[in-house]
């Protein structure tokens, strides 16, 4: 003990924050840096967005000095995450470091505003972090020097620094382009709108960017570096609570300790991820720092592998492997850095990642493939050191406290003779290709694998298959799978057999979601796996041993589909902007940079949360019940540290009798739950305490007992509310109106499809910033509340009626809000309100800042709906009737929902259905209250409108293109569904939108490419689809004021908030018209003041001749002429209503052995009128679109049975991200002339884009029909639901779970005589127009064998042009042999260089190979191989002949 004492020297923390040092004498351990960087300095850049390491906005850059080799080692890390005295003797950067408005920004802060890539702005300083640490770091290397003002980064590590980086606003195609502005192999042509860059340039000139210069930032002072130089001993601890032991021997002797007594509270602390994943229930008693022991970060290689401590990061662990120069290492590295993020890997310890699955069953991808490759554990426990296979000790008890992981080791596996090579192979399915999502099922496989020479056999000598994440206690291996395989033959019934006895295997427990997908998963990598080694699958290779070591893959390059011939784990997007500029009003129409972006990355513009807090503040947390229609019978807290810092609560028997309402919009809401709750996750009670931390920690303590008395079962669903009648009603001025003769357009019909029933989920808003508010009592019974709030002017209005004040006692102020998409409007009321109240009643300041949970429990989100429609068309298309059943889940309180049905309807309008009608009810339900989001209820109607034409064209075998251009509407038509919105004939332009989109020669061109890509691949599909769009807007009234100060300066007032769309540089958007009413306003304001002034200054002209702006307000001053003007716009009733346009082209892959969709291109073209500003208005096309993606495809909002919703983090929740957008992403703002109605001739952009990422969702049908066709030919109906979101597991369905097991085609080569006829059809087609031939003659080779079935089609003999290549004798029988032949060495058709240097004119039967030979060089193919239309086909070098062996699997490939 006395040992003890004597080693625990106590010490400061010191540390820098951008040059400026701290020392501290006393901390609370549990701080975090963001919250010491956020409370305690001038530093809020950094943001808090999550709490989890799962959006980004917190990122800073932290920076480690070694005096021995004098380096410093810089890398991003996550602020939330990372506890205070970790960080000692480091240095933190964080964007106001890099640069300030008063000492200059930084090149990073200029282009992040000149690429337009800045809207609210919250996420910004975390983006500009990332881009910065990547800089850093790159600049580091010995790559050779780039150009002045760029960096050594490549464009693909550029578009990749911000992985892991969330932005809901938008779209990260602008952030990308910032970014890649950087990298030292940019092209102009591949950036976007900026105000930098004219694209007219040729050559790419660094002095048009704002410059950068490595090395212009000091990240490590010399003072901290002189500190750490003249340290002598460690120290042991920094408090009495946070211990720093530096040896093993030393840990188990501060466990074994009176200071860690086993009731003692203990939290061991390597990077503090896991705390990201696990949350903190409590705070601790003691922390143990085990970063300082270093026998845990010791890297240790040799011949028989590598052992890497428990305490090195991934990143570290990343590095070491690819290092060490082995495939299979190598592979290992790559997988690993699909693991998180970025800078969750530079601290998260690879020790801890095995920990949290071996003790808290984590789904770790880390586990998974160390399994696979045989690693093994080093173990210390109090009793001793042993060694333990990986597998043994993940099966093992979960580890206590007092077992310490010291170090895994990996083993290099060599092959066991010269006749064997080793196959290592790792796979993992998630909802992001790149990582930083959980995968539904992760997997690894390595094999020893012998030839045969004598009968050409793959024999599995040995074989080990790990699987995980699929809804088991920890990864596994397949044993039983293992032992039946090893010595086998790999043969396609070997395959199968052990795809069957996989399928006992992996069984997830009772409960996973997604059960038969993650099964499916599994089969799917093991045939993936072993596929191609199968004899009799048509891909052997025929020189006798398997070519390559550990990475082979038979002789298998890009034309093998079956092995992803196209990467998409890389990025690699591009761009094209069109954008007509409006010169009418300059400099109104000009693309102009946001006002303030330089302030929002340099983390200097103020935020809610960034208002310094008072020292007698209290922060607050909502305690939230977790069950509905439940009565309250109290509120009990643990016995805890936690419970301690509670200084009071606040509930409903604290608000006077009949006070508990706040008035809303259409209705009322209570703002805590009072007898009994009405919904799950509603508000019971608000704690208070003298930090947030403190206050979230307390409010999990709360122990609600609950009573089920005498309560009527909770309604939560709308089939519920129709049975019990439990509705809201919609006002008369809010109900659609029908159009036609719904009964007579049915008696019209040829064909009726009837009750045909699609339902909608919800969505979350994901605002960067979460709800927030601020309440200061101020005198005379005042409050002012600082809210994060889309609508003051009623948070202000329901403060006052709460507190029983009146509302000029109450201000409610906005600067700025970090995301809103209507979320921030009445779902933010509760905030404000009970903040509001504390404050009132307890006379102190208080604040909330929700946490992530509780703001998706209560936020409500996007209104889920159940619709059933019946509709009549004729044969030829033409829809004659509609009629549409509609239930809408309103929630609890009426809020906006009685709205919805008029949006809904509006937008359903964009066809014409001859006669619409419909019946509509809004759903009362026991669930959180739904709100506007972004297009409501808009949204929702024009995809149930795509859904319908989808059916009928599916319906009557038509193609869908056919269907809607049968149905758009004419001007005549609009005239009658869109009365008093539809304007001039003029501005009808959808017609013309669409077909440029939908109807070109392009587009036709792409569908056929898409034809023949299906018809040549098996394993992935693709579709596309062309989705016009009518989105209804209303303008609103609106105040303006202008006022000119005593130095001419000019201030402007507008009825408008910042949502980062740049209140002064074009105006907010809410219902997506405030920025042209607010404009309007102000111009009318501005017309006053310069009628004000001008006789003034033509009275100075005459007596002074020219006259400077100072001087005519100075003389106004003199002369009292005012210098503030105040408006109020009032759209005229003519005018107030019109509607927007637009259309979007998607092409999509899905991948059919797991459901990936990937989102090859979207072309966009809009109808903004005249746009007021581009720049705005492209950011707000291209942000909606994503938003709309993650809508379609990936946002799943789920809720328990009871309904609290249970997606409810960034680990379960998954917006958009970097590689989720279009690979391809076009945008044409279409500048559609005067308008004379509209202000400044412009139109809304905020919300109607949303409605076009429905084009997606299409696409994907059109995908998935075509896998439905070649896979389940027993239900190839083409009418199937494809639900919203279309995530993985619901592609994977449609297609098939199982499809890799049924006896089809790709396990028993089978071949009908039309489908020989029908690919000998499409090379004869392909070989006209690449030879430009008028025609082909086709014949077979004569003297083929007979297929398996069918056979060949009939020779024909009418004779024509061939090119013939001669080749080996092909050893697949049932060969269409077409080629092309050319006197020319070259054919060059759309910049594709073909070599016919051997070939010969010829007449008559064919001798020589299939087109698809030809289409193959370095990676990419033709159409026949399955190019993606939208790459660039110039450039590609001369293809040049390939074995027969390639020749003939690719041809049997085809079949």
């Amino acid at each position: 003990m006395g040992e003890i004492e004597e080693r625990g020297r106590k010490g400061k923390l010191v540390f820098a924050v951008n040059g400026e040092r701290f020392e501290l004498s006393e901390i609370d351990p549990s701080t975090t840096l963001l919250e010491f960087l956020r409370t305690r300095t001038r530093y809020r850049g950094a943001k808090l967005g999550c709490g989890e390491g799962g959006c980004g906005a917190c990122v800073v850059l932290l920076s480690r000095y070694d005096p021995t080799s004098e380096r410093v080692d810089e890398y991003s890390i996550n602020s939330c995450l990372t506890l205070l005295c970790s960080i000692n003797l480091c240095s933190v950067s964080t964007t106001e470091g890099l640069g300030n408005s008063k000492d200059g920004f930084h090149s990073i802060h200029k282009r992040l505003s000149g690429f337009h890539a800045s809207q609210c702005g919250f996420c910004t300083p975390g983006m500009c972090m990332s881009i910065f640490s990547a800089l850093v770091n790159v600049d580091k290397t010995n790559r050779s020097q780039p150009s002045p003002g760029f960096s050594k980064l490549s464009v693909a590590e550029a578009e990749k620094s911000i992985m892991g980086n969330l932005c809901r606003c938008t779209g990260y195609r602008p952030i990308i382009d910032a970014s890649k502005s950087f990298a030292s192999d940019v092209d102009i042509e591949d950036l976007g709108l900026n105000s930098f860059l004219n694209k007219g340039q040729k050559v790419l000139n660094a002095d048009n960017l704002p410059l950068y210069s490595s090395g212009g930032i000091c990240t490590f002072p010399d003072f901290l570096k002189a500190e750490i130089r003249s340290s002598l001993n460690p120290v042991h601890s920094l408090t009495d609570s946070w211990h720093c032991p530096h040896s093993v021997n030393e840990f188990f002797d501060l466990l074994t300790s009176a200071k860690c007594s086993n009731d003692c509270d203990v939290k061991l602390v390597m990077g503090n991820t896991g705390s990201g994943v696990y949350k903190d229930q409590n705070l601790y008693e003691k922390y143990i720092d085990l970063s300082g022991i270093p026998e845990l970060s010791v890297i240790k290689k040799d011949n028989s592998g590598i052992e890497i401590g428990a305490a090195v990061t991934i990143s570290k662990a990343i590095e070491a492997l690819e290092e060490y120069g082995t495939l299979i290492f190598s592979k290992i590295a790559d997988h690993m850095k699909k693991v998180a993020s970025h800078f969750v890997r530079n601290t998260a310890s690879l020790g801890g990642n095995i920990i949290m699955a071996q003790r808290n069953h984590f789904p770790s991808d880390i586990a998974t493939i160390l399994l696979a490759a045989g690693s093994s554990v080093s173990v210390q426990r109090v009793s001793g050191r042993l060694v333990l296979t990986l597998e043994k000790f993940l099966e093992s008890p979960p580890c206590d406290q007092r077992t310490l992981l010291l170090s895994i080791r990996i083993p290099h596996s060599h092959p066991v003779s010269k006749e064997s090579v080793i196959l290592f192979e790792t796979y993992r399915a998630s909802s992001r290709p790149l990582g930083n999502a959980v995968a539904y099922l992760n997997s690894a496989f390595l094999a020893q694998i012998l030839f045969s020479k004598n009968s050409g056999d793959h024999i599995l000598d040995n074989i080990q298959l790990a699987f995980g994440a699929y809804g088991c206690e920890h990864a596994i291996r397949a044993r039983k799978v293992e032992k039946f395989l090893v010595g086998k033959r790999v043969t396609v019934a070997i395959l199968n057999d052990a795809i069957n006895l996989l399928r006992e295997t992996i069984i997830p427990e009772e409960g996973t979601p997604s059960f038969g997908y993650r099964s499916s998963l599994a089969v799917a990598f093991l045939f993936k796996f072993l596929y191609p080694l199968a004899k009799g699958n048509g891909y052997e290779n025929s020189n006798g041993r398997l070519s390559g070591d550990v990475n082979f893959s038979l002789d298998m390059n890009a034309e093998d589909e079956l092995l992803d011939q196209l990467d998409h784990t890389e990025l690699l997007l591009s761009s094209k902007q069109v954008v007509g500029f409006n010169k009418d009003y300059l400099p109104v129409g000009e693309p102009t940079r946001k006002a303030g972006a330089e302030l929002q990355a340099s983390g200097e513009a103020l935020f809610v949360d960034d208002i310094p807090s008072s020292k007698d503040c209290l922060y607050g947390a909502f305690i939230c019940c977790t069950k509905p229609m439940a009565q309250v019978k109290g509120i009990q807290f643990k016995s805890t540290l936690a419970s301690q810092k509670i200084v009071t609560v606040i509930s409903a028997k604290d608000i006077p009798r009949g006070h508990n309402i706040m008035k809303s919009v259409l209705g009322t809401e209570r703002l805590f739950a009072d007898t009994h709750t009405e919904y799950a996750g509603q508000p019971v009670a608000l704690v208070l305490a003298e930090s947030q931390k403190f206050a979230n920690l307390a409010a999990k303590q709360a122990l609600i007992e609950y009573g089920l008395d005498m309560l009527e079962p909770a309604i939560l669903t709308v089939e519920d509310a129709v049975k019990k009648s439990s509705f809201f009603e919609i006002p008369p001025y809010f109900a659609p109106k029908k159009v036609g003769d719904y009964a007579k357009g049915m008696a019209e019909a040829d064909h009726k499809i009837l009750s045909a029933e699609v339902k909608l989920g919800s969505q979350y808003y994901f605002y960067m910033e979460t709800q927030t508010a601020l309440a200061v009592p101020d005198e005379d019974n005042c409050m002012v509340v600082y809210t994060s709030n889309q609508s003051p002017d009623l948070a202000q209005q329901i403060i006052a009626n709460f507190l029983g004040v009146p509302h000029h006692n109450v201000r409610a102020i906005t600067r700025r809000v970090g995301g809103g998409f209507g979320g921030k409007t009445t779902r933010a009321m509760s905030v404000a309100t009970a903040c509001a109240f504390a404050a009132f009643k307890l006379q102190r300041p208080v604040r909330m800042y929700l946490d992530r949970k509780t703001d998706m429990i209560i936020a409500g989100g996007r209104h889920p709906m159940k619709i059933n429609y019946s509709v009549g068309y004729k044969s030829d298309g033409k829809i004659t009737a509609l009629h549409i059943d509609l239930l809408i889940n309103a929630g609890i309180s009426e809020d906006v929902s009685p709205m919805l049905p008029h949006a809904i309807i509006g937008a359903l309008k964009k066809y014409n259905w001859g006669a619409l009608s419909f019946d509509v009810k809004v759903c009362k339900t026991n669930t959180p209250s739904r709100s506007a989001m972004r297009g409501p209820g808009d949204l929702q109607g024009s995809y149930i409108a795509e859904v319908i034409v989808e059916h009928v064209a599916s319906a009557l075998s038509l193609d869908v293109n056919y269907i809607r251009k049968k149905n758009i509407h004419t001007f005549e038509s609009l005239q009658l569904f869109y009365q008093g919105s539809e304007g001039e004939a003029f501005e009808y332009t959808l017609p013309s939108i669409f077909d440029k989109l939908g109807s070109s020669e392009n587009y036709i061109h792409r569908v056929q490419m898409i034809k023949e890509f299906n018809n040549f691949n098996k394993w992935k599909k693709r579709g596309i689809s062309c989705v016009p769009i009518v989105y209804p807007l209303t303008l609103r009234p609106t105040p303006g004021k202008v006022g000119i100060l005593n130095d001419g300066s000019i201030i402007v007032e507008v009825g408008g908030i910042e949502l980062g769309q740049g209140l002064w540089t074009k105006g907010y958007t809410a219902g997506s018209t405030t920025s042209e009413a607010s404009c309007e306003a102000v111009r009318l304001a501005c017309n006053i003041l310069v009628a004000r002034l001008k006789l003034l200054k033509d009275r100075l002209h005459e007596q002074l001749g020219s006259i400077t702006w100072d001087t005519l307000i100075a003389q106004a001053n003199l002369q009292a002429v005012n210098l503030s003007a105040s408006t109020y716009y009032v759209p005229d009733h003519n005018s107030m209503q019109y509607l927007n346009f637009g259309a979007a082209t998607s092409e999509v892959e899905i991948d059919l052995l797991t459901g990936a969709t990937t989102i090859l291109r979207t072309d966009i073209t809009y109808d903004c009128g005249q746009s007021l500003n581009p720049a705005v208005d492209l950011g707000q096309i291209e942000g909606a679109f994503v938003q709309g993606i993650g809508f379609f495809m990936q946002e799943e909002y789920l809720s328990n049975s009871e309904g609290l919703v249970v997606s409810d983090s960034t680990w379960t929740y998954k917006i958009p991200t970097v590689d989720t957008i279009p690979k391809k992403f076009n945008v044409e703002i279409l500048n559609s002339g005067h308008h004379q109605k509209r202000v400044l001739s412009s139109k809304a952009s905020g919300e109607p884009p949303l409605l076009l990422a429905a084009s997606v969702h299409c696409a994907t049908r059109d995908a998935i029909k075509a896998a439905r066709a070649e896979f389940l030919p027993e239900d190839s109906s083409s009418t199937f639901t494809l639900d919203v979101p279309a995530t993985m597991p619901v592609v994977k369905e449609l297609c098939g779970l199982d499809i890799v097991e049924r006896p089809k085609k790709h396990l028993r080569p089978t071949f009908s005589p039309e489908e020989v006829e029908r690919v000998h059809a499409n090379a004869a087609k392909i070989a006209a127009r690449l030879a430009g031939l008028s025609s082909v003659t086709v014949q077979a080779r004569e003297g083929c064998s007979e297929p398996t079935s069918g056979g060949d089609p009939t020779p024909s003999n009418s004779g024509g042009d061939y090119v013939v290549v001669p080749t080996q004798e092909a050893s697949v029988a049932m060969l269409p042999n077409v080629a092309i032949i050319d006197d020319k060495s070259t054919i060059r058709e759309q910049g594709i260089k073909i070599n016919t240097a051997e070939a010969k004119r010829v007449k008559g039967p064919l001798e020589g190979e299939l087109v698809p030979e030809l289409a193959h060089q370095q990676g990419k193919e033709l159409a026949t191989e399955g190019v993606p239309p939208s790459q660039d086909l110039d450039g590609l070098s001369p293809i040049t002949s390939t074995s027969s062996t390639r020749r003939n699997r690719m041809i049997q490939r085809c079949y």
